[in-house]
């Protein structure tokens, strides 16, 4: 979710479900070692829980960051072995590390003995046309060595070549028997099912055979589904959230985010599909992503557009 689960989104969804855990766009070893520090690891306190998920294949650079991430707050770091960007493969990590099964381990054990929060691997269930389950098992077995005990299965191969990073969003079969197979095999270890689930009669299905869930796009897409999962999943009673609630904070934070340099597009661009399927929601759309309105930088836009999508219509 590189570019897209950052600070101002993640708060966002924090709005919308207390339980749920949030990870950070993957942030990599180089950006850490040589860039601005703060602008990539700050967050707000409200995120937690908090996962920073790293991208990257040295040991003693991921531990390096590891530290970093401890000593910010984070919750957990995450190891991203599952995103096929060309760009990624460029800097030698994400799925392609796949294929490098010891390497993955040394650098698990690495941010292991570096830290007490827990290491966790984000991964595929193959890499090209190396997709049997012996693959994924033996993969697991191996970084499992590092001391990981939690593993995130992106239920697709990575084809490496031939497919955009969409396609293979897209292209890949999902197997999630390959999960649920894994689950049988590590039964001490801890699997959270990612890929293609974008309902709630999917997650439960998921959770029959897994640990968790993980919800990447069709959160971002349709962030009002994550206002339903509280209830659902964490079986917490407080009354539910209302979008007059998100919005009213979000203009507050808006407010203190642009106060403190950030535009104000920076914010609400992670909001326009608060409203996704309603009446209005084009309008709510319009209003967020006209450049002269957002060029302002008046946090009460965000109230102006909700008041688009809320006014009464009469008919004709």
């Amino acid at each position: 979710m590189m570019d897209w689960t950052d600070r101002h989104c993640r708060f966002f969804h924090r709005l919308l479900s207390r339980h749920a855990r949030l990870y950070t766009e993957m942030v990599t070893t180089p950006a850490l070692m040589h860039g601005d520090v703060p602008r990539h690891l700050d967050f707000n306190p409200e995120e937690h829980p908090l996962a920073l998920q790293l991208g990257g294949s040295e040991p003693d650079l991921l531990a390096h960051c590891a530290r970093l991430a401890a000593r910010w707050g984070y919750d957990e770091v995450n190891l991203n072995c599952g995103c096929p960007s060309q760009r990624v493969q460029r800097g030698a990590f994400g799925a392609c590390l796949m294929a490098e099964p010891e390497l993955v381990r040394d650098c698990v054990k690495a941010m292991v003995d570096a830290v007490s929060i827990p290491i966790t691997v984000k991964h595929r269930i193959g890499i090209d046309r190396s997709d049997s389950y012996g693959f994924v098992r033996d993969f697991v077995g191996t970084v499992a060595d590092g001391g990981a005990t939690v593993f995130m299965v992106h239920a697709r191969s990575a084809w490496l070549t031939g497919l955009s990073p969409k396609e293979n969003r897209e292209v890949p079969p999902l197997r999630y028997e390959f999960a649920a197979r894994l689950k049988q095999d590590f039964p001490l270890f801890t699997f959270v099912l990612n890929g293609g689930i974008a309902d709630h009669a999917g997650i439960a299905a998921a959770l029959a055979t897994v640990d968790g869930v993980m919800l990447g796009r069709h959160a971002y897409h349709e962030p009002w589904f994550l206002s339903q999962v509280d209830r659902r999943w964490f079986d917490d009673q407080a009354p539910d959230v209302t979008r007059s609630d998100v919005l009213q904070a979000m203009r507050e934070y808006a407010v203190r985010a642009v106060a403190a340099g950030a535009p104000l597009r920076a914010v609400t661009r992670h909001t326009l599909g608060l409203y996704q399927g309603m009446p209005g929601a084009r309008a709510w759309r319009r209003m967020l992503s006209d450049s002269r309105a957002l060029a302002a930088g008046d946090a009460e836009l965000i109230l102006a557009a909700a008041a688009q999508v809320t006014a009464p219509r009469l008919a004709a």
